[in-house]
This record gives C-alpha cells, structure tokens and sequence, in this order.
C-alpha cells in the first residue's frame, strides 16, 4: 500500500506552503481577525490566479480538473498557515456543492466566476436549537409564491455570509423530510445578516431570511429531495476540515519540538527529559493517526466510494487528537504559550472551533455505531 503523495501532490503542497509562508504572517492574522471582511481581496485573487479555487472543478469550467484528494493537500497547507477567508465556504461549501447538485445551465453560470475569484459562496444550513445534522431539525421554510419561493427563518453560525455575493440556503419545502436547497442572492431585500463573536475570530454569521423570494429557477437538485445531497456537503466538509486541522495540529507539534529543545531547566533543555520526549511522541502518534484517516476518507470520497464509517472515523479521531495535542503543547510550553505574542493560541482556538464544525465527537461516534450494527 502506497501512501505518499504523488509528484504532482508534492510539488502542490511545497508552492502552496511556500506562497502561504510568505503571506499569511501571524501579524497578518491578527489584521484579519480584526478587519471586517475577514479576508484580504488582493490574496483572494492572488489565490486565484494560482487556480486554486478551481482545483478539483473540470476544465470546461475553467478549472483544474484534480481531484478532492489533491484538494486534501492544499486544505493540509491552509490549516498549517490558519489561512482566514472564505476558500472553504466558496470552494468546499459552495462550489462543489452546485457542482454536484447544480443543472448545467447553473454550473455554466455560477462556477466559472467562483473559480475565477469574482463571487464568494457559502452554506446556510444551522439554526436556532439545531441539534443533530438531520433533515428534522430544519425548520427554516420555503412556502410556492406563483413562480418563485419565498423563504423565512434564520440560520446561525453561516461562515462568511456577511461578503457572500450567493448563499445556498437549505429550507424545508414540505413536512417532514421534504428539503431543497435554493441558490439565493445574499443581498435579496429581507436577507439580515449580523456577524458573530467566536473564540475562532473566524466570521460566523447569524442569516434572518424575512419573506424573501428566490426564483424557481433558483433550486439546486430536486425540489423536496435535496437532504441527500447536504448530507453529501456534511461529509465532504468534514473531512475538509479534518484536512485543515492535519495542518493545524502538524505545525504546533513542530513548533512544540522545536520549543523543546530551546528551552532550558536545570541547565538541559527540556527536549532531555524523558516526560518531554514521551508527551511529544504521544502528539506524532495523533498527529500520524490523524493524517492517515483523514487522507483515507479523502481518497475514498476522490473515488466515489461509500465511506460513512471512514469519515466518521476521520471526524472523531481528529476531534479527540486535537484535545490531546494542545494539551500537551500548552503543557510543555508553559506561561509562554498562553500569551497573546505567541503563535500557539492561533491554533488552539481555531482547533477548538473545528472540533464542533460538521458534528463532534460523540456524534461521529454514534455513527461509527449505527455502522457497526449496534
């Protein structure tokens, strides 16, 4: 069995890593916690230019034509650097999403613009009291207008909705399990969004829609049948984020070696001693642990092929791996890597946040279960 990245994949993540060393320093970071968009237009476009917005899309769209897998790779890179911005609502949220569901017409119309860095996408898919990623807990409706749909409800916790040109908004259509996602213009009268303050400093939204009307022709998919093609989005991000957080949770075990053997007590460096050297072999062994379910699960969705369990493996691994490996980075940091000056809390709040992102650990696990038979 070959687990290396191919030649391709290589050269992909040493230009990305590259490009995002150079440009996504952590004073830029802490600029764009602080900015109000989030995000820097020109690196956006930089970042298109690079064609990494149309990566995994097919050529007649002007895209790449690679696949998730090399996806993977990139997502690895932006999670090592904390990239801020909306690439994974566009991209993974988004534009693989019309992608999938999306008619011909709305792919011509839609995705080269994506890929060409001129529209930002995102998912309108929480709400209020959303407890489990199922078609129940949607109550957000879209009741027929004549031609068109109007829909109202709020949705909560939408990445990047407040500089999204297109939200995909998943609304009830019928009771019980009737959903259908509509492709709706994020500055419709009644849309009202307000961003949200997170431990991330990422931008989350809260989305009212108030009577807004959206087009027939505006429906992605089949009308009433749309919750299997969300679900297909949940496990696609999922395992995107679990392909950031590889980056994420690699980069401070390298940082936390590093401060190993700088730091010094009793006149050793800390790297010496034996409780030191066994708290960073048990961070590789998650860190490793992480990568090859995460890279398992990405492959098999590159491929088409069922892989409910191995998500949901991916998903629960990295949430309980990424709790264990900033305990002990902080642990063998000390006072430093709590301070705001140092680099570590970049990473620990955007881990925590990833941890519940798409479903956290308990709820993985019962899927593991159901897949199990129990």
């Amino acid at each position: 069995m070959n687990l290396a990245l191919t030649e391709e994949q290589e050269m992909l993540r040493k230009t990305s890593r590259d490009f995002l060393t150079e440009k996504c320093s952590k004073k830029f970071l802490k600029q764009m916690e602080e900015c109000e968009t989030g995000y820097s237009k020109d690196l956006w476009q930089e970042m298109a230019e690079l064609g990494w917005m149309g990566l995994a899309f097919p050529g007649k769209y002007g895209g790449g034509d690679m696949s998730f897998l090399d996806l993977a790779v990139l997502l690895e890179e932006m999670g090592r650097a904390c990239l801020p911005g909306p690439f994974f609502s566009s991209v993974v949220l988004g534009g693989l999403s019309i992608l999938d569901i999306g008619n011909e017409e709305q792919k011509q119309e839609y995705l080269p613009e994506l890929i060409r860095g001129e529209r930002i996408l995102t998912l309108a898919l929480t709400e209020p009291g959303y407890h489990n990623y199922d078609a129940s807990s949607v109550t957000a409706e879209a009741t027929r207008d004549d031609s068109n749909y109007v829909i109202s409800g709020t949705k909560l916790f939408v990445p990047d909705a407040h500089i999204a040109d297109y939200l995909l908004c998943v609304a009830r259509t019928k009771p019980r399990n009737g959903i259908t996602v509509f492709l709706t213009d994020a500055k419709s009268p009644g849309t009202k969004c307000t961003v949200l303050k997170t431990i991330a400093g990422d931008k989350l939204c809260e989305v009212v829609f108030d009577q807004v009307p959206v087009p027939k022709a505006n429906i992605l998919g089949r009308l009433n049948q749309g919750w299997s093609a969300v679900q297909k989005t949940i496990q696609r991000a999922a395992v995107g984020k679990c392909c950031e957080m590889v980056g994420n949770i690699q980069r401070v075990l390298e940082m936390t070696v590093d401060y190993a053997k700088e730091r010094k007590q009793f006149d050793h460096p800390i790297g010496s001693f034996q409780v030191i050297q066994h708290y960073c072999a048990d961070m590789a062994t998650d860190v490793d642990g992480a990568r090859f379910s995460t890279y398992k699960a990405a492959w098999m969705l590159s491929e088409g092929l069922p892989c409910t369990k191995e998500v949901a493996i991916a998903k629960a691994w990295m949430g309980g791996a990424c709790q264990r490996v900033f305990a002990l980075a902080h642990q063998i940091h000390g006072a430093i890597g709590v301070t705001i000056e140092h680099d570590l809390h970049y990473y620990t709040r955007r881990a925590k946040a990833a941890e519940l992102t798409f479903g956290d650990v308990d709820f993985y696990r019962e899927i593991m279960a159901r897949e199990m038979g129990l």
